[in-house]
Protein backbone atom coordinates (compact mmCIF):
# COMPACT_ATOMS: atom_id res chain seq x y z
CA UNK A 1 0.00 0.00 0.00
CA UNK A 2 0.99 3.61 -0.67
CA UNK A 3 -0.02 6.59 0.15
CA UNK A 4 -2.21 7.15 -2.85
CA UNK A 5 -3.52 3.33 -3.68
CA UNK A 6 -3.90 0.29 -1.73
CA UNK A 7 -3.60 -3.34 -3.98
CA UNK A 8 -6.07 -5.56 -2.39
CA UNK A 9 -5.19 -9.50 -3.75
CA UNK A 10 -8.09 -12.17 -3.56
CA UNK A 11 -7.74 -14.31 -0.34
CA UNK A 12 -7.51 -18.16 -0.33
CA UNK A 13 -8.92 -18.46 3.05
CA UNK A 14 -9.48 -16.33 6.32
CA UNK A 15 -8.53 -16.81 9.71
CA UNK A 16 -7.38 -15.79 13.02
CA UNK A 17 -8.61 -13.35 16.16
CA UNK A 18 -9.14 -9.60 15.44
CA UNK A 19 -9.07 -6.67 18.33
CA UNK A 20 -10.56 -3.66 17.37
CA UNK A 21 -10.06 0.03 17.64
CA UNK A 22 -12.45 1.31 20.75
CA UNK A 23 -15.43 2.16 20.49
CA UNK A 24 -14.97 5.99 18.44
CA UNK A 25 -18.58 6.84 19.10
CA UNK A 26 -18.04 6.58 23.44
CA UNK A 27 -14.16 7.84 22.93
CA UNK A 28 -15.58 10.93 21.67
CA UNK A 29 -17.61 11.02 24.33
CA UNK A 30 -15.33 10.08 27.17
CA UNK A 31 -13.28 12.70 26.35
CA UNK A 32 -15.99 15.47 26.34
CA UNK A 33 -17.62 14.30 29.87
CA UNK A 34 -14.46 14.14 31.13
CA UNK A 35 -13.76 17.94 29.80
CA UNK A 36 -16.67 18.73 31.72
CA UNK A 37 -15.97 17.09 34.77
CA UNK A 38 -13.85 18.32 37.53
CA UNK A 39 -10.89 16.57 38.72
CA UNK A 40 -9.31 13.66 36.96
CA UNK A 41 -10.55 10.96 34.67
CA UNK A 42 -9.22 7.70 32.67
CA UNK A 43 -10.32 6.72 29.77
CA UNK A 44 -9.11 3.05 29.15
CA UNK A 45 -9.03 2.00 25.60
CA UNK A 46 -10.56 4.77 23.45
CA UNK A 47 -9.92 4.70 19.56
CA UNK A 48 -6.94 6.49 18.47
CA UNK A 49 -8.03 7.33 15.22
CA UNK A 50 -7.76 10.77 13.68
CA UNK A 51 -11.26 11.52 14.32
CA UNK A 52 -11.02 11.12 18.17
CA UNK A 53 -7.36 12.85 18.17
CA UNK A 54 -9.25 15.41 17.02
CA UNK A 55 -11.49 15.41 20.34
CA UNK A 56 -8.47 14.71 22.19
CA UNK A 57 -7.09 18.14 20.72
CA UNK A 58 -9.91 20.39 21.07
CA UNK A 59 -10.10 19.36 24.81
CA UNK A 60 -6.74 20.41 25.60
CA UNK A 61 -7.45 23.87 23.95
CA UNK A 62 -10.42 24.33 26.10
CA UNK A 63 -8.27 23.84 28.68
CA UNK A 64 -7.88 20.91 30.01
CA UNK A 65 -4.92 18.69 30.60
CA UNK A 66 -5.36 15.77 28.15
CA UNK A 67 -2.24 13.05 28.15
CA UNK A 68 -1.86 9.99 26.15
CA UNK A 69 -0.05 7.30 28.88
CA UNK A 70 -0.51 4.51 26.54
CA UNK A 71 -1.15 2.94 22.96
CA UNK A 72 -0.52 0.53 20.88
CA UNK A 73 -2.04 1.52 17.96
CA UNK A 74 -4.90 0.90 17.35
CA UNK A 75 -6.26 2.07 21.22
CA UNK A 76 -5.40 4.70 23.61
CA UNK A 77 -5.71 5.30 27.37
CA UNK A 78 -5.86 8.58 27.86
CA UNK A 79 -5.13 10.50 31.48
CA UNK A 80 -7.48 13.26 31.53
CA UNK A 81 -7.20 16.76 34.39
CA UNK A 82 -10.43 19.77 34.05
CA UNK A 83 -11.20 22.32 36.44
CA UNK A 84 -14.37 21.48 35.06
CA UNK A 85 -17.57 23.00 33.14
CA UNK A 86 -16.72 26.29 35.02
CA UNK A 87 -13.35 26.23 34.60
CA UNK A 88 -12.72 26.03 31.05
CA UNK A 89 -11.47 28.59 28.97
CA UNK A 90 -11.96 30.87 25.92
CA UNK A 91 -9.35 29.17 22.98
CA UNK A 92 -7.06 31.17 21.39
CA UNK A 93 -7.51 29.69 17.93
CA UNK A 94 -9.79 28.35 15.69
CA UNK A 95 -10.82 24.48 17.08
CA UNK A 96 -10.26 21.85 14.39
CA UNK A 97 -11.98 18.99 14.50
CA UNK A 98 -10.51 17.79 11.03
CA UNK A 99 -12.66 15.20 9.45
CA UNK A 100 -14.72 14.54 12.46
CA UNK A 101 -18.39 15.11 12.40
CA UNK A 102 -18.90 13.77 15.53
CA UNK A 103 -16.55 16.22 17.05
CA UNK A 104 -18.13 19.53 15.71
CA UNK A 105 -21.54 18.13 16.53
CA UNK A 106 -21.38 17.38 20.31
CA UNK A 107 -18.82 20.01 20.38
CA UNK A 108 -21.09 22.81 19.39
CA UNK A 109 -24.26 21.41 22.09
CA UNK A 110 -20.70 21.52 25.15
CA UNK A 111 -19.78 25.17 24.71
CA UNK A 112 -22.95 26.80 23.67
CA UNK A 113 -23.69 27.53 27.03
CA UNK A 114 -20.46 27.91 28.09
CA UNK A 115 -19.06 31.78 28.73
CA UNK A 116 -16.92 31.72 25.77
CA UNK A 117 -16.99 32.14 22.05
CA UNK A 118 -15.78 29.60 19.78
CA UNK A 119 -15.05 28.86 16.17
CA UNK A 120 -14.99 25.05 15.19
CA UNK A 121 -13.82 24.20 11.70
CA UNK A 122 -12.41 21.26 10.26
CA UNK A 123 -11.34 19.87 7.12
CA UNK A 124 -12.86 20.64 3.15
CA UNK A 125 -14.30 17.14 3.79
CA UNK A 126 -16.37 18.42 7.43
CA UNK A 127 -16.77 21.97 5.56
CA UNK A 128 -19.37 20.82 3.12
CA UNK A 129 -21.29 18.52 5.87
CA UNK A 130 -24.70 20.28 7.20
CA UNK A 131 -24.46 22.12 10.87
CA UNK A 132 -28.21 23.49 10.34
CA UNK A 133 -29.53 20.67 12.12
CA UNK A 134 -27.53 21.37 15.36
CA UNK A 135 -28.03 24.76 14.79
CA UNK A 136 -31.44 25.05 15.07
CA UNK A 137 -32.24 23.35 18.58
CA UNK A 138 -29.53 24.96 20.23
CA UNK A 139 -30.95 28.42 19.05
CA UNK A 140 -34.04 27.25 20.20
CA UNK A 141 -32.40 27.19 23.73
CA UNK A 142 -30.99 30.31 23.66
CA UNK A 143 -27.85 29.18 21.65
CA UNK A 144 -25.91 32.09 19.23
CA UNK A 145 -24.69 29.67 16.30
CA UNK A 146 -23.48 31.18 12.72
CA UNK A 147 -22.72 29.15 9.87
CA UNK A 148 -21.20 29.83 6.51
CA UNK A 149 -24.03 29.87 3.31
CA UNK A 150 -27.20 31.04 5.22
CA UNK A 151 -26.08 28.95 8.51
CA UNK A 152 -26.36 25.67 6.58
CA UNK A 153 -22.07 25.27 6.71
CA UNK A 154 -19.21 24.65 8.73
CA UNK A 155 -16.88 26.93 9.93
CA UNK A 156 -19.80 26.99 12.68
CA UNK A 157 -19.25 29.91 15.26
CA UNK A 158 -20.98 29.49 18.71
CA UNK A 159 -21.51 32.33 20.95
CA UNK A 160 -22.20 31.03 24.43
CA UNK A 161 -22.06 34.28 26.66
CA UNK A 162 -26.09 33.89 26.98
CA UNK A 163 -27.64 31.52 29.69
CA UNK A 164 -28.85 28.91 27.97
CA UNK A 165 -32.88 28.25 28.75
CA UNK A 166 -33.96 24.51 28.57
CA UNK A 167 -36.58 23.62 25.55
CA UNK A 168 -38.10 20.33 24.57
CA UNK A 169 -36.74 19.56 21.14
CA UNK A 170 -38.02 17.07 18.80
CA UNK A 171 -35.52 15.92 16.34
CA UNK A 172 -37.14 16.01 13.02
CA UNK A 173 -34.17 13.43 11.74
CA UNK A 174 -33.11 10.25 13.80
CA UNK A 175 -29.33 11.41 14.79
CA UNK A 176 -27.44 10.23 18.11
CA UNK A 177 -25.19 13.63 17.38
CA UNK A 178 -27.84 15.93 17.05
CA UNK A 179 -29.30 14.29 20.47
CA UNK A 180 -26.04 14.25 22.51
CA UNK A 181 -25.50 18.20 21.57
CA UNK A 182 -28.97 19.23 22.91
CA UNK A 183 -28.65 16.96 25.89
CA UNK A 184 -24.94 18.21 26.55
CA UNK A 185 -26.27 21.94 25.92
CA UNK A 186 -29.24 20.74 28.57
CA UNK A 187 -26.66 20.41 31.29
CA UNK A 188 -25.71 23.78 31.87
CA UNK A 189 -29.51 25.61 30.78
CA UNK A 190 -32.47 26.95 33.28
CA UNK A 191 -34.71 23.71 34.15
CA UNK A 192 -35.11 20.74 32.42
CA UNK A 193 -33.85 19.45 28.61
CA UNK A 194 -36.38 16.94 26.89
CA UNK A 195 -35.34 15.53 23.42
CA UNK A 196 -37.75 13.60 21.18
CA UNK A 197 -37.27 11.31 18.50
CA UNK A 198 -39.61 9.12 16.91
CA UNK A 199 -37.07 6.25 16.26
CA UNK A 200 -34.14 5.34 18.84
CA UNK A 201 -30.58 6.18 18.40
CA UNK A 202 -27.94 4.83 19.85
CA UNK A 203 -27.56 5.95 23.90
CA UNK A 204 -23.95 6.39 24.86
CA UNK A 205 -24.63 10.11 25.99
CA UNK A 206 -27.41 8.77 28.09
CA UNK A 207 -25.75 6.14 29.62
CA UNK A 208 -22.22 7.49 30.14
CA UNK A 209 -24.05 10.69 31.50
CA UNK A 210 -25.80 8.35 34.03
CA UNK A 211 -22.21 6.68 35.34
CA UNK A 212 -20.75 10.02 35.80
CA UNK A 213 -23.96 11.10 38.05
CA UNK A 214 -26.05 12.93 36.03
CA UNK A 215 -29.72 11.60 35.65
CA UNK A 216 -30.96 10.82 32.32
CA UNK A 217 -34.81 10.58 32.73
CA UNK A 218 -36.29 7.68 29.26
CA UNK A 219 -39.78 8.16 28.66
CA UNK A 220 -41.58 6.00 26.06
CA UNK A 221 -44.46 7.35 23.55
CA UNK A 222 -46.84 5.52 22.46
CA UNK A 223 -45.87 5.65 19.05
CA UNK A 224 -42.66 3.38 19.59
CA UNK A 225 -40.64 6.90 20.44
CA UNK A 226 -38.74 8.03 23.43
CA UNK A 227 -37.81 10.78 25.49
CA UNK A 228 -34.74 11.61 27.25
CA UNK A 229 -34.68 14.64 29.83
CA UNK A 230 -31.95 15.97 32.24
CA UNK A 231 -31.71 18.69 34.14
CA UNK A 232 -29.92 21.71 33.76
CA UNK A 233 -27.00 23.00 36.66
CA UNK A 234 -26.05 19.29 37.76
CA UNK A 235 -22.19 18.35 37.40
CA UNK A 236 -20.54 15.64 35.48
CA UNK A 237 -18.19 13.35 37.87
CA UNK A 238 -15.06 12.07 37.07
CA UNK A 239 -14.96 8.66 36.70
CA UNK A 240 -12.34 5.52 34.80
CA UNK A 241 -14.57 4.40 31.38
CA UNK A 242 -13.33 1.21 29.94
CA UNK A 243 -14.16 1.56 26.11
CA UNK A 244 -15.33 -1.32 24.56
CA UNK A 245 -13.96 -2.73 20.86
CA UNK A 246 -16.12 -0.56 18.14
CA UNK A 247 -19.11 -2.29 16.55
CA UNK A 248 -18.77 -0.45 13.43
CA UNK A 249 -15.05 -1.62 13.12
CA UNK A 250 -16.23 -4.86 13.48
CA UNK A 251 -19.23 -5.18 10.99
CA UNK A 252 -16.34 -5.48 7.98
CA UNK A 253 -14.82 -8.87 9.70
CA UNK A 254 -18.58 -9.82 10.34
CA UNK A 255 -19.31 -9.80 6.95
CA UNK A 256 -15.52 -10.97 5.57
CA UNK A 257 -15.97 -13.72 7.36
CA UNK A 258 -19.83 -14.42 6.26
CA UNK A 259 -19.13 -13.43 2.43
CA UNK A 260 -15.84 -15.64 1.99
CA UNK A 261 -16.04 -19.39 1.05
CA UNK A 262 -13.34 -20.36 3.40
CA UNK A 263 -13.74 -18.15 6.79
CA UNK A 264 -13.82 -18.58 10.23
CA UNK A 265 -12.71 -15.41 12.20
CA UNK A 266 -12.63 -14.46 16.21
CA UNK A 267 -13.70 -10.52 16.94
CA UNK A 268 -12.49 -9.50 20.61
CA UNK A 269 -14.27 -7.46 22.82
CA UNK A 270 -16.57 -5.96 20.81
CA UNK A 271 -19.43 -3.48 22.17
CA UNK A 272 -22.83 -4.96 21.93
CA UNK A 273 -25.12 -1.84 23.11
CA UNK A 274 -29.06 -2.90 22.30
CA UNK A 275 -28.65 0.45 20.05
CA UNK A 276 -25.11 -0.48 18.34
CA UNK A 277 -25.85 -3.52 17.73
CA UNK A 278 -28.39 -3.42 14.47
CA UNK A 279 -25.66 -5.08 12.29
CA UNK A 280 -25.19 -8.20 13.77
CA UNK A 281 -28.84 -8.79 14.00
CA UNK A 282 -29.34 -7.70 10.44
CA UNK A 283 -26.38 -10.02 9.56
CA UNK A 284 -27.67 -13.07 11.53
CA UNK A 285 -31.38 -12.60 9.66
CA UNK A 286 -29.68 -12.76 6.06
CA UNK A 287 -28.19 -16.00 7.66
CA UNK A 288 -24.76 -15.18 8.75
CA UNK A 289 -23.33 -17.80 11.00
CA UNK A 290 -22.31 -15.49 13.91
CA UNK A 291 -21.96 -16.57 17.53
CA UNK A 292 -21.98 -14.29 20.63
CA UNK A 293 -20.33 -14.60 24.11
CA UNK A 294 -20.73 -11.68 26.68
CA UNK A 295 -17.79 -11.01 28.45
CA UNK A 296 -19.15 -8.00 30.69
CA UNK A 297 -21.76 -5.67 31.13
CA UNK A 298 -22.22 -3.10 34.00
CA UNK A 299 -25.85 -3.31 35.45
CA UNK A 300 -28.43 -0.70 35.89
CA UNK A 301 -29.76 1.50 38.00
CA UNK A 302 -33.06 2.15 38.39
CA UNK A 303 -32.88 5.20 36.04
CA UNK A 304 -31.62 3.21 32.93
CA UNK A 305 -28.38 1.48 31.85
CA UNK A 306 -25.44 2.79 33.04
CA UNK A 307 -22.80 0.36 31.42
CA UNK A 308 -21.47 -0.94 27.98
CA UNK A 309 -22.43 -4.60 27.25
CA UNK A 310 -19.32 -6.48 25.16
CA UNK A 311 -19.29 -9.40 23.62
CA UNK A 312 -16.46 -12.07 21.72
CA UNK A 313 -17.44 -12.94 18.41
CA UNK A 314 -17.01 -15.55 16.11
CA UNK A 315 -17.89 -15.20 12.18
CA UNK A 316 -17.74 -18.43 9.66
CA UNK A 317 -18.39 -18.83 6.16
CA UNK A 318 -22.47 -18.62 5.66
CA UNK A 319 -24.97 -18.73 3.02
CA UNK A 320 -26.69 -15.61 3.26
CA UNK A 321 -30.17 -14.44 1.67
CA UNK A 322 -31.84 -10.87 0.79
CA UNK A 323 -33.97 -9.16 3.30
CA UNK A 324 -35.47 -5.70 3.62
CA UNK A 325 -34.10 -3.09 5.69
CA UNK A 326 -36.65 -0.05 6.60
CA UNK A 327 -35.61 3.50 7.84
CA UNK A 328 -35.78 2.73 11.22
CA UNK A 329 -32.95 -0.21 10.65
CA UNK A 330 -31.13 2.14 8.68
CA UNK A 331 -31.09 4.97 11.68
CA UNK A 332 -29.50 2.32 13.78
CA UNK A 333 -26.47 0.88 11.71
CA UNK A 334 -26.00 4.00 9.48
CA UNK A 335 -22.67 3.38 9.64
CA UNK A 336 -22.73 0.17 8.76
CA UNK A 337 -25.27 0.21 5.67
CA UNK A 338 -21.65 0.69 3.17
CA UNK A 339 -20.51 -2.96 4.49
CA UNK A 340 -23.45 -4.54 3.97
CA UNK A 341 -24.16 -3.53 0.72
CA UNK A 342 -21.29 -5.46 0.46
CA UNK A 343 -23.12 -8.49 2.13
CA UNK A 344 -25.95 -7.98 0.02
CA UNK A 345 -23.97 -8.36 -3.22
CA UNK A 346 -23.51 -11.76 -2.28
CA UNK A 347 -27.14 -12.78 -0.57
CA UNK A 348 -29.22 -14.90 -2.45
CA UNK A 349 -31.97 -12.58 -3.61
CA UNK A 350 -32.78 -8.82 -3.64
CA UNK A 351 -32.04 -6.70 -1.73
CA UNK A 352 -33.68 -3.58 -0.60
CA UNK A 353 -32.63 -0.96 1.71
CA UNK A 354 -35.05 2.10 2.25
CA UNK A 355 -34.41 5.51 3.35
CA UNK A 356 -30.92 5.53 3.53
CA UNK A 357 -30.85 9.58 2.66
CA UNK A 358 -28.57 10.54 5.40
CA UNK A 359 -25.58 8.25 3.84
CA UNK A 360 -25.68 11.44 1.76
CA UNK A 361 -24.37 13.83 4.17
CA UNK A 362 -21.41 11.44 5.81
CA UNK A 363 -17.72 12.11 4.80
CA UNK A 364 -19.06 11.82 1.08
CA UNK A 365 -22.07 10.71 -0.52
CA UNK A 366 -21.80 7.75 0.76
CA UNK A 367 -24.56 6.55 -1.62
CA UNK A 368 -22.82 6.80 -4.61
CA UNK A 369 -19.75 6.00 -3.83
CA UNK A 370 -20.93 2.54 -2.75
CA UNK A 371 -22.96 2.29 -5.61
CA UNK A 372 -20.26 3.62 -7.74
CA UNK A 373 -17.62 1.15 -5.78
CA UNK A 374 -19.39 -1.79 -6.41
CA UNK A 375 -20.84 -1.39 -9.74
CA UNK A 376 -16.89 -1.19 -10.87
CA UNK A 377 -16.50 -4.34 -9.04
CA UNK A 378 -19.40 -6.26 -10.77
CA UNK A 379 -22.06 -5.73 -8.18
CA UNK A 380 -25.35 -5.18 -9.60
CA UNK A 381 -26.90 -1.85 -7.78
CA UNK A 382 -29.74 0.61 -8.09
CA UNK A 383 -30.22 4.01 -6.61
CA UNK A 384 -33.72 5.21 -6.39
CA UNK A 385 -33.98 8.49 -4.43
CA UNK A 386 -32.42 7.68 -1.00
CA UNK A 387 -33.75 3.96 -2.07
CA UNK A 388 -31.10 1.11 -2.53
CA UNK A 389 -31.63 -2.40 -4.35
CA UNK A 390 -28.99 -4.90 -4.13
CA UNK A 391 -29.15 -8.35 -6.52
CA UNK A 392 -27.66 -10.66 -4.46
CA UNK A 393 -25.67 -14.02 -5.98
CA UNK A 394 -23.24 -11.58 -7.96
CA UNK A 395 -19.71 -12.92 -8.90
CA UNK A 396 -17.00 -9.45 -7.89
CA UNK A 397 -14.18 -9.04 -9.91
CA UNK A 398 -11.48 -7.17 -9.38
CA UNK A 399 -11.23 -2.99 -10.61
CA UNK A 400 -10.42 -0.34 -9.76
CA UNK A 401 -12.39 1.96 -6.79
CA UNK A 402 -12.22 5.71 -5.19
CA UNK A 403 -12.68 5.77 -1.36
CA UNK A 404 -13.72 9.24 -2.13
CA UNK A 405 -11.50 9.95 1.22
CA UNK A 406 -13.96 8.21 3.22
CA UNK A 407 -12.88 5.73 5.68
CA UNK A 408 -15.95 3.58 5.43
CA UNK A 409 -15.82 3.35 1.50
CA UNK A 410 -12.20 2.29 1.82
CA UNK A 411 -12.42 -0.44 4.33
CA UNK A 412 -15.79 -1.73 2.59
CA UNK A 413 -13.70 -1.82 -0.63
CA UNK A 414 -10.56 -3.96 0.46
CA UNK A 415 -13.03 -6.66 2.22
CA UNK A 416 -14.35 -6.86 -1.45
CA UNK A 417 -11.07 -7.44 -3.00
CA UNK A 418 -10.81 -10.10 -0.25
CA UNK A 419 -13.22 -12.64 -2.09
CA UNK A 420 -13.46 -10.34 -5.80
CA UNK A 421 -11.36 -12.04 -8.69
CA UNK A 422 -7.90 -10.57 -9.90
CA UNK A 423 -6.94 -7.16 -7.96
CA UNK A 424 -8.92 -4.84 -6.45
CA UNK A 425 -7.55 -1.19 -6.43
CA UNK A 426 -8.32 1.32 -3.75
CA UNK A 427 -7.97 5.25 -4.09
CA UNK A 428 -7.29 6.99 -0.90
CA UNK A 429 -6.97 4.11 1.18
CA UNK A 430 -5.22 6.17 3.54
CA UNK A 431 -8.68 7.27 4.90
CA UNK A 432 -8.93 4.26 6.85
CA UNK A 433 -6.78 5.52 9.63
CA UNK A 434 -9.76 7.97 10.55
CA UNK A 435 -11.37 5.63 12.64
CA UNK A 436 -9.44 2.08 12.14
CA UNK A 437 -5.67 2.28 11.82
CA UNK A 438 -4.10 -0.69 11.65
CA UNK A 439 -6.66 -2.03 9.14
CA UNK A 440 -4.85 -2.58 6.47
CA UNK A 441 -2.09 -4.71 8.63
CA UNK A 442 -5.34 -6.83 10.31
CA UNK A 443 -6.62 -7.61 6.95
CA UNK A 444 -3.50 -9.17 5.84
CA UNK A 445 -2.57 -11.13 9.05
CA UNK A 446 -5.98 -12.86 8.45
CA UNK A 447 -5.28 -13.85 5.04
CA UNK A 448 -2.38 -15.48 6.29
Amino acid sequence: MTADVATIRPAARLRGEVRLPGDKSISHRALILATLGTGESSIVGAGDGADVRSTASVMRSLGATVDRVASDGRTVDYLVASPGAAGLTEPLHTLDCGNSGTSLRLIAGMVAGLPMTCVLDGDESLRRRPVARIIEPLRSMGATLHGRRDDSLPPLTVVGHTPLRAADITTPVPSAQVKSAILLAGLQARGRTTVREAIVTRDHTERMLRARGVEVERTEGPDGGVAWTVEGGVSVQAITEHVPGDPSAAAFWLVAGAIHPDAELEIRDVGVNPTRRAVIDLLRAMGADIEEHLTGETVGEAGGAIGEPRADLTVRTSALRAIDIGPAEVASAIDEIPILCLAATQARGTTTIRGAGELRHKESDRLAGIAAGLSALGARIELTGDDVRIKGGTPLHGATTDSLDDHRLAMTFAIAGLVASELTTIGRPDSAAISYPGFFDDLERVRA
